[in-house]
């Protein structure tokens, strides 16, 4: 009996990881990557012109933020929907965020750089 109840825990941990609890190791609806551009640009640096200009989640406001970025912070800028791009901080950012981590700023609080 034992071995019999063993499997049917088994089986009912598959099915619900399976079911509902596989949605809630899915990343959240606001956690917008890539996916979310509509157009495409040429893969440039880019500098923040500002101080404390957001770094959010998603490209709008309504997209939480992920912390704040700051004049001569660097990011490499991939693509972009609206007035906003999808970019990667090229270092740690001048408020801590690391070097690595992708969000998304509005175009405007950008110094445009080749390369």
């Amino acid at each position: 009996m034992t071995a019999i109840r063993r499997r049917l825990a088994i089986v009912a941990v598959s099915v619900s990881l399976l079911g509902g609890t596989a949605a809630a190791l899915a990343p959240a609806a606001s956690a917008v990557g890539s996916s979310g551009c509509t157009y495409n640009i040429a893969d440039h640096n880019a500098v923040v012109g500002y101080n404390g200009v957001n770094y959010r989640t998603g490209p709008g406001t309504s997209y939480s933020s992920k912390g704040f970025l700051y004049s001569g912070d660097d990011l490499r800028v991939y693509c972009g929907k609206s007035d906003w791009y999808y970019t990667r901080l090229i270092y740690r950012s001048k408020s801590g965020l690391p070097a690595g981590t992708y969000g998304w700023i509005r175009k405007d609080m950008l110094l445009q750089l080749a390369g």
